[in-house]
């Protein structure tokens, strides 16, 4: 297996990439790695995208426009029409590629690419599988919650102050930031309960931490982020297979089961016993019998 840096362009902006590339001769069937919200090709999409490539395709994890090593201002901003533009760009790139069989590109989407990815191959017919990971529709966690729990009330107070960041910004005033993370995993336990604490301890500890993972984000993405829904076009995904991948102690779960009843193909939610949302971003005894049955659905007809 060999990894090289690569880039391409996605609706005029430039990303960066690590292209994993496996030994022999190809044409190899491809996959797509989405990463995770606030993270990088670093950490979950990466590893995944690395073991994929030990089992035999190539895989591609990038940074979304905004993000990481990616162009793109102001930097930190989640756009989800955007982010579903990456993705079908990053299959664009695959097709380009004499090491890829174009008719066999597949996407994984991990966390916030996971609803992203059901959007973008809703509507994009050269993604032949799609797979899922942890699954989250960004939108309905900033609306809902993680666990879909949340008070109305907290999601309209984010737009008020979104409203009044972009007045202040018209008038000159310095731009203002939205922070992902309190400063210990207290203060997250406090904030978002296990899910948060678990989140804060993959992001802000060695454990995944990265310099270039997001801490923080524009106001702006929080209206921008709005009126998306993720799985509004799930139907669309017709007769091609669909695998979702989930934990049974993951607070995100409701989101996997929401999707997956919307598909109308074939399909299958794949429950991992014991694991979390977050668990299964790099934990080896999930992460290594997930990407086996990865492997499996990504290689069949």
């Amino acid at each position: 297996m060999s990894k090289f840096d690569i880039s391409f362009d996605s609706n005029g902006i430039t990303l960066a990439g690590h292209l994993y590339r496996p030994d022999g001769a190809g044409p190899h069937p491809a996959v797509v790695v989405g990463h995770p919200g606030s993270g990088v090709k670093e950490q979950a999409a990466g590893l995944y995208a690395r073991l994929l490539s030990e089992a035999g395709f190539v895989a591609l994890a990038f940074d979304a426009a905004y993000q990481g090593e990616s162009g793109g201002k102001p930097r930190g901003l989640e756009d989800p029409a955007q982010r579903v533009e990456d993705l079908k760009a990053a299959v664009s790139y695959l097709t380009t590629q004499s090491s890829v069989a174009a008719d066999q590109i597949n996407l994984l989407g991990i966390c916030a690419s996971g609803g992203y990815g059901l959007a973008a191959a809703a509507t994009d017919h050269r993604v032949r599988r799609l797979a899922t990971v942890s699954a989250a529709d960004i939108a309905r966690v900033f609306r809902l919650g993680a666990d879909g729990t949340q008070d109305p009330a907290v999601f309209q107070g984010l737009l008020d102050h979104a409203a009044a960041v972009r007045t202040a910004e018209a008038r000159g005033e310095a731009e203002q930031d939205l922070t992902l993370f309190p400063d210990t995993i207290e203060q997250a336990r406090e904030l978002g309960g296990e899910h948060g604490a678990e989140g804060f301890d993959y992001y802000r500890t060695p454990r995944g931490e990265h310099p270039r993972s997001a801490g923080t984000m524009p106001w702006s993405s929080v209206d921008r982020m709005a009126t998306f829904d993720a799985f509004a076009a799930v139907p669309l995904l017709g007769s091609r297979p669909l695998l979702m991948v989930a934990g049974t102690r993951a607070v995100s779960a409701w989101m996997s089961v929401e999707a997956f009843q919307r598909a109308t193909g074939p399909k299958e939610l794949h429950w991992v016993e014991g694991a979390s949302h977050v668990d299964l971003y790099d934990k080896p005894e999930y992460v290594v019998p997930v990407v086996a049955k990865l492997a499996e659905f990504f290689a069949a007809g």
